[in-house]
């Protein structure tokens, strides 16, 4: 992935709570964690929604989403802090904070 990536991300929750998550990780919806299909697992990224402006530092610990169109898939808590909860879909900036080694 390029430096910065610009799509749609939508948010998972309840269906997977409690679960693994492909990293191993226990999925805490509440938590600030995201599924994207290609960033090596661990890498912390912020995410921007251009709608509103707010962003939101999370790590990357699933793989997803597996929606055609969407880039990211969010945790619950990570989408009300961009305050996408109602909306669901949001157009949204990834920029990488910290790689993987």
């Amino acid at each position: 992935m390029q430096a910065e990536q610009i799509g749609f991300s939508s948010y998972y929750a309840n269906k997977f709570h409690g679960r693994p998550t492909a990293s191993g990780e226990i999925f805490d919806m509440n938590g600030l964690s995201a599924a994207h299909r290609e960033l090596p697992l661990g890498t912390i990224i912020r995410v921007t929604h251009l709608g509103n402006g707010k962003s939101v530092v999370v790590k990357v610990n699933d793989r997803g989403p597996f929606v055609g169109g969407r880039i990211l898939d969010l945790s619950l808590g990570a989408a009300k802090k961009l305050d996408m909860v109602a909306e669901g879909v949001a157009k949204v900036k990834i920029e990488i904070v910290k790689s993987v080694e």
